[in-house]
């Protein structure tokens, strides 16, 4: 685990927003409610459904799948799977003291290795959990595997290696060493061993054929925003995980230099790009299958 963050429910909590402000911290829940909700709508969770929120983290999916069926006939069953016990004990705790008439069950389990009997559940869906799995042709073959047949799989998953790059933002006449770094990064965004930017929609909707859905679709969601930078935005964004588990930008970039000249970098770019008005691409991706 990072030295920053004890656990997963701290970092979702905490340091993913780190380098936000609070207006773009607000934007940002804004935006992962409306994520959750687009997941769940493509589920079209029906009365007596079992539903699987698998990497529940903080329950965003689970939750709202509870409360669709509690709009239903407050039957069928959600069940909060996650690697991370604290994610689980999260969850279960918000319950005890919410309690749902809908039944809940929780476990502590892998994407890989869900620990479920073939053909249980009705709905299964992630979001922003396949980032973090370098081999997902395994977690989406275990998802279908515990999928009934006629069930529905959706998913939400960034797609790091297609958004907006630093080099991008930079002008090399003020930065030491910017082509030097460019190359770095493109080699960082292209590393076939890193799970969080080796895949896109192409290579997934691949794993959801190979895997053996019946019908599989992939629709892009891209986010541009504008925003003027502060100074003190910026080392957040090198020495903030990408999860609590998973080396910061300036981690990776230390693989390629050494501690000064990466100090350097980053301070060109505080100067550079202080009181400036950036643009960034956000690229996601919805997926949806049928078993």
């Amino acid at each position: 685990m990072s030295t920053i963050c004890k656990n997963w429910t701290q970092w979702l909590k905490e340091t993913r927003f780190s380098s936000l402000t609070e207006e773009m911290k607000s934007q940002t829940l804004d935006w992962l409610d409306s994520v959750g909700t687009a997941v769940v709508n493509m589920a079209q969770i029906q009365a007596n459904d079992t539903v699987l929120d698998i990497g529940c983290g903080t329950g965003l999916l689970g939750f709202k799948a509870v409360e669709a069926l509690e709009k239903l006939n407050g039957q069928g069953k959600v069940i909060f799977s996650d690697k991370f016990i604290d994610c689980v004990e999260t969850c279960e705790g918000f319950l005890k003291e919410n309690p749902s008439k809908v039944k809940c069950e929780f476990l502590n389990a892998s994407c890989e290795d869900l620990q479920l009997p073939d053909n249980t559940v009705d709905k299964a869906m992630l979001r922003s959990v396949l980032v973090h799995i370098v081999d997902k042709q395994p977690a989406i073959n275990e998802i279908y595997r515990v999928v009934k047949p006629g069930g529905v799989f959706c998913a939400f998953e960034p797609i790091i290696r297609s958004n907006t790059r630093y080099s991008e933002l930079l002008d090399p006449k003020y930065i030491d060493s910017y082509h030097e770094f460019k190359d770095a990064e493109d080699k960082i965004m292209s590393d076939v061993t890193d799970s969080l930017c080796n895949f896109d929609d192409f290579t997934l909707k691949g794993n959801l054929d190979k895997a053996g859905f019946s019908s599989s679709s992939t629709m892009i969601h891209t986010i541009e925003s504008k925003y003027t930078v502060t100074r003190e935005m910026v080392i957040p964004w090198f020495v903030s995980p990408p999860s609590p588990d998973r080396p910061s930008m300036k981690e990776r970039f230390l693989k390629f230099f050494d501690e000064a000249k990466v100090d350097k970098y980053i301070s060109d770019i505080q100067n550079y790009l202080e009181g400036r008005e950036i643009s960034l691409k956000t690229n996601s991706v919805l997926l949806y299958a049928v078993k």
